[in-house]
């Protein structure tokens, strides 16, 4: 049975469960925290490894933990639930909430009122996290081990901080997950995005004359930390901790800071206390290496200046890494599809499960099944489904059949390449796009792709049949022939022996299920249109359905590896084009190369993100000094 979260009420107290049950490994040898704990916990995710505890941190006498939630199994016990699905029936018990008709039916509820009842925090007057304080001039941020995570970041980064600030006008409490560059000792920035609430909060006490307080907590119980991750709708009233307290199964415990008008987590590790000035000048924060796995690239953000730091006795700094998939917040993102599934039907019933798999890095990615009853269901649950919440910055989203199952990610593509044909089976549109997206045509917006993978209905070939649902049999199969288009929708595909070359071209190979990557080292504008014109009508393109072209650096024997490049790097609408092949059925070209200001590309483009090779030699030579074991190497 999975231990209920209340068991574990703060960051250290999970630490000891972890241990107990051996998913935590202690190194007591020095360790850099520059670079050099980034190389030993991207290897741990990788593998499904263990959390760490770094002991002797170099130029910090505070541990550090990291990889608390890096597998699946131990993020539900994080949660307290035996697995990430269970979340979801706890949501669907909370929506349920309702009155019931007579006496009995009211006592029917009691259980789910209960739960109810813990939501809201419970003010404590003294709390461990404020048994030391450090004010004014004792505030130094380089004595908490803050990691360099990257080669080429800007420098030290707060990456699990809960940052928490009041509206000043309502006075609503909220709370996110915004990374921090530490500037000094006692500034960091404060990447505020312009969807974020906190970037509200900032106008607001902009328009007001005010300087707008701010406390973050950095540690806490993993249910908290989750919370500040978790894409709330904007319900009023409804908050991170509301969240963290029904997680728990008890009201969430708070404490009001000591200099700011803020209440913070009584079990926090850390509590960094301040303030961002409004009318100050935005300072350059980046380059950060991104959960997109690329660099982000240098930009303006708010200063925050840290006046007091208050902690526990013997406290404990978490942090996590992102980068190239799959990391530890792949785990968070679907803990919040767990959670947050049952909205989503509440809004759109025909929604069986969704999915958003690591390759996709969160937004650029989500695959849907439905129970379809009608021709066209499949673009009204996708444009449903991008006008709920963060769900607006989907870049593609595939919608399959009800008993698709969606985290098999190479068996959606072979879904794709039998039940959807490009052009006809796919849709175009624009929107609101994550501003960490670096292909869009616009900073914060850009293009969509929408893949229809269902079984398709007569109306939706183009034929004159009516499919009334008392006419189940005129429900066109997978393998019927389209009146349209010619040719069956479901293919038997040999990959070419013989491939054409072209300019540029440093690697390709076909698929048996009808894809084509092609590696570019792309030097000219248009270059990636012209490959694509030239394969499509080239006598091996026959049978193909995707032609995907990457960057050079991309391994085409790795389908996750072209597809995160891809995703990452295609506007759909600019990027995504419907070709015409010799066979009569069109393929669908994604140019996922780097895009050129010759082109009419207007940013700069990033890189990748890659570990120095004389750090990853280090940590080689080091591994056993540190005394992790070899199976994690």
């Amino acid at each position: 049975m999975p231990r209920a979260a209340k068991e574990f009420p703060d960051l250290q107290s999970f630490i000891r469960l972890l241990e107990e049950r051996g998913e935590l490994i202690r190194v007591s040898a020095p360790v850099s925290r520059e670079l050099e704990i980034t190389e030993i916990a991207d290897r741990m995710v990788k593998k499904g490894g263990p959390a760490v505890l770094f002991e002797n941190v170099r130029g910090s006498e505070f541990p550090l933990v990291i990889g608390l939630m890096n597998t699946r199994e131990r993020t539900a016990l994080s949660l307290g639930v035996g697995d990430l699905d269970d979340l979801a029936r706890k949501v669907r018990d909370l929506i349920d909430l309702k009155g019931a008709g007579g006496v009995a039916g009211m006592l029917g509820q009691l259980p789910k009122l209960r739960d109810a009842m813990n939501l809201p925090p419970r003010r404590v007057t003294s709390a461990p996290v404020q048994e030391v304080v450090w004010r004014g001039d004792e505030v130094d941020l380089s004595k908490i081990p803050v990691l360099k995570c990257w080669p080429e970041d800007g420098g030290p980064f707060v990456t699990l901080p809960l940052v928490m600030t009041r509206d000043p006008e309502t006075r609503e409490w909220n709370m996110g997950m915004y990374r921090m560059q530490v500037m000094s000792k006692n500034t960091t920035g404060m990447h505020w995005q312009r969807h974020k609430t906190g970037t509200r909060h900032l106008e607001k006490a902009k328009r007001l004359g005010q300087k707008l307080e701010v406390a973050v907590a950095i540690g806490g119980d993993p249910a908290l930390i989750y919370a500040a991750t978790a894409p709330l709708p904007p319900v009023p009233g409804l908050n991170e901790l509301i969240l963290a307290g029904y997680l728990r199964g008890q009201r969430y415990p708070v404490v009001r800071a000591l200099t700011v008008d803020i209440d913070v987590p009584a079990n926090a590790e850390f509590i960094l206390e301040g303030y961002v000035d409004p009318q100050e000048d935005w300072v350059t924060e980046g380059p950060f290496g991104d959960h997109t796995g690329f660099y982000t690239l240098p930009d303006l953000y708010p200063l925050f200046h840290v006046t007091a730091v208050t902690m526990r006795k013997n406290p404990v700094y978490p942090a996590t890494i992102v980068g190239r998939p799959p990391m530890e917040d792949a785990y968070l993102i679907e803990a919040s599809e767990r959670l947050f599934l049952p909205a989503a039907q509440l809004i759109l019933p025909e929604i069986v499960d969704f999915h958003m798999p690591p390759a996709g890095v969160a937004h650029n990615l989500m695959v849907v099944s439905i129970k379809k009853t009608y021709p066209g269901q499949a673009y009204k649950v996708a444009n449903g489904l991008l006008g709920l919440g963060q769900n607006m910055f989907a870049k593609v989203i595939v919608v399959v059949d009800e008993d698709f199952p969606l985290t098999d990610f190479g068996a959606v593509w072979r879904e794709v390449a039998q039940k959807a044909v490009p052009g006809r089976d796919t849709l175009l549109t624009r929107g609101p796009i994550d501003v960490l997206d670096h292909s869009s045509r616009g900073w914060g917006f850009g293009g969509k792709l929408i893949i229809d993978a269902t079984t398709k209905r007569p109306e939706e070939v183009g034929s004159g049949v009516s499919s009334r649902e008392e006419q189940a049999h005129d429900v066109l199969p997978a393998g019927a022939t389209s009146p349209t288009l010619g040719g069956q929708l479901r293919q038997i595909f040999a990959p070419a022996t013989e491939l054409p070359t072209f300019e540029g071209v440093v690697a390709q190979r076909q698929t048996p299920d009808g894809y084509w990557f092609v590696s570019l080292r792309k030097t000219r504008a248009g270059q990636a249109r012209a490959l694509a014109e030239t394969f499509a009508a080239h006598p091996a393109a026959q049978g193909v359905r995707h032609l995907l072209i990457c960057d050079e650096e991309t391994d085409v024997q790795d389908a996750g590896d072209v597809w995160w490049t891809v995703l990452n790097n295609v506007d759909p609408e600019r990027d995504c084009w419907t070709l015409g092949t010799g066979s009569g059925v069109g393929l669908l070209a994604w140019d996922g190369a780097r895009k050129l200001p010759e082109e009419g590309f207007v940013r700069d483009w990033p890189r990748k993100i890659v570990m120095d090779e004389a750090v990853r030699n280090r940590v080689d030579a080091l591994w056993h000094v540190w005394g992790l074991p070899e199976q994690w190497r």
